[in-house]
């Protein structure tokens, strides 16, 4: 019981440290500080306010929700007061029908008064035991203030929760990548697979998919290149662009000379130190809003030698299934040991095509006629 939950625990961390040392996390996060920030450069986020509100978390969306109306209804409520209290509403005597003709403000009397009135007014509930007199024209103009910071804080607080519920990014959450990526022979080519899935039944409309490969390079001139991008392209069955994106997708990278792949085997890749992030850019057609949804894949989580299960079928009605259960599910196929090793075989299948069973002269050996030779020993 206890190994096993060491081993458990071990595995989290393993787990922790994997999610801080890779840039993008497998949800599409990208994991990176700004350590080097001047203090001076926070004012741009200041300046761009709607944005900075907007992606801030929700508890703190919901902590400014709160303290915009009841501190705005704490303001107005001591404007309230001490406008009462310069008139004197506070001291004259409530069974004196001068003093009630004569006053701002019925029924405030004190400082929770004046913030009941405060709220009662913003939120237009209006109870009805305290109400303006009309004797004093600072009141009206408090009260038109008031009610139009109201509105304000209204259509600034809805505004804001509308667009932080309604954020593209949201829309990425339904679309999801398989957990590990394969390679393996599609279309006599060796090829980097990975599958991608659309949960919904509505579209994503001029989807883009293509890739970076980030690892760090040293250049001839000895200078260490960090995040050293590298453009990785990928293919499906039915093109590039403006894909069909009705059922889960398999995307395929070429491994050619030109690849970054063409360097590696099945035995050095978990060796290597890099990580492949994918991008699928796409309009939702629900909302006509764009959306980017991103993944990445570490050495150990790439298979050689390793081919998707299918998840397509139809029924014996004609139906169309998508079996989500086989998504990230893999079996073995017989795969080249390495590109090298895959262009050189078919390199020699294209010499012998064309030569067939004809013998090319060699200048450099004389040529023995086998039968003297055999006479002689």
């Amino acid at each position: 019981m206890f190994q096993f939950i060491r081993k458990q625990i071990h595995n989290r961390l393993v787990e922790r440290k994997i999610r801080r040392t890779r840039l993008v996390t497998k949800d599409g996060h990208c994991n990176i500080k700004f350590g080097t920030t001047e203090y001076h450069n926070h004012f741009a986020f200041l300046m761009d306010f709607w944005t900075t509100f907007v992606e801030i978390r929700w508890c703190f969306v919901i902590f400014l929700f709160a303290a915009a109306f009841t501190g705005s209804w704490l303001i107005f409520g001591l404007l309230w007061y001490l406008l009462a209290k310069n008139n004197g509403d506070l001291d004259v005597l409530q069974n004196s029908s001068e003093s009630q003709r004569m006053k701002c403000i019925d029924n405030i009397n004190s400082l929770t008064t004046a913030f009941l009135y405060s709220l009662e007014t913003q939120t237009t509930i209006g109870y009805g035991g305290r109400a303006l007199t009309g004797h004093c024209p600072g009141t009206v103009a408090l009260l038109i203030i008031q009610s139009l910071m109201g509105a304000i804080i209204n259509c600034f607080m809805c505004g804001l929760i509308l667009a932080k519920i309604s954020l593209p990014k949201r829309r990425a959450k339904t679309v999801t990548f398989s957990e590990t990526a394969v390679i393996c022979l599609w279309k006599g080519n060796l090829c980097l697979q990975i599958r991608v899935a659309n949960l919904r039944k509505t579209l994503l409309i001029g989807s883009h998919i293509y890739g970076k490969l980030l690892r760090t390079t040293i250049t001839q001139e000895g200078e260490t290149i960090i995040l050293d991008q590298v453009n990785i392209d990928f293919l499906v069955d039915a093109g590039k662009d403006n894909l069909f994106f009705v059922c889960p997708l398999a995307l395929y990278h070429v491994i050619d000379k030109s690849s970054p792949f063409s360097e590696m085997a099945a035995n050095t890749l978990q060796q290597q130190d890099f990580e492949l992030v994918v991008f699928l850019d796409g309009t939702a057609e629900s909302t006509s809003l764009s959306c980017q949804v991103r993944t990445s894949y570490l050495p150990r989580e790439i298979k050689w030698g390793y081919n998707f299960l299918p998840v397509i079928s139809r029924t014996k009605g004609g139906e169309y299934r998508v079996d989500l259960s086989n998504f990230s599910k893999t079996e073995p196929e017989v795969t080249p040991h390495c590109a090298c090793c895959f262009h050189n075989e078919h390199n020699k299948e294209l010499i012998l095509h064309q030569h067939e069973c004809e013998g090319i002269d060699n200048l450099v050996f004389d040529v023995i006629d086998l039968q003297d030779s055999f006479n002689v020993t």
